[in-house]
């Protein structure tokens, strides 16, 4: 495994996550909600978390900015995948390398059920309706 990256991989896939679960949190979730037939618990939660209607307000910064580093994130992920000779080492890395994976699998479907929520739903349903 080569040096630098070694120590970048888990923290960017980390981050990467929880960029994207902005989308979820200003975007789906609320939706999620309404269409449950919970339309109060949606506006209890932004009276009582002011940030989400920030959130939904520059809904296209959280999505490019989470886009954006899942992108990097992959990118750091696919590059070079050597790891160590010594057998010990080899499997740590290759089991590390396996979690980054599933981090930023993750993070891809959480920002895609968010952005299907916050750019695709209303569309559709207006299409659907038509």
């Amino acid at each position: 495994m080569n040096g630098p990256r070694k120590g970048i991989d888990r923290p960017l896939a980390w981050l990467a996550l929880f960029t994207t679960a902005g989308t979820l949190i200003c975007c789906a979730l609320p939706i999620a909600l309404v269409t449950l037939g919970l339309g109060s618990a949606v506006a209890a939660l932004t009276s009582n978390l002011p940030i989400l209607i920030t959130l939904s307000r520059h809904k296209t910064w959280v999505f490019a900015i989470s886009g954006v580093m899942l992108a990097i994130a992959w990118w750091v992920t696919s590059r070079n995948r050597q790891c160590p000779a010594d057998p010990e080492l080899r499997i740590l890395c290759e089991k590390a390398a396996r979690w980054n994976r599933r981090l930023l699998i993750l993070g891809m479907a959480v920002w895609s059920i968010g952005f299907a929520a916050a750019y695709l739903a209303l569309p559709v349903v207006r299409w659907l309706e038509g």
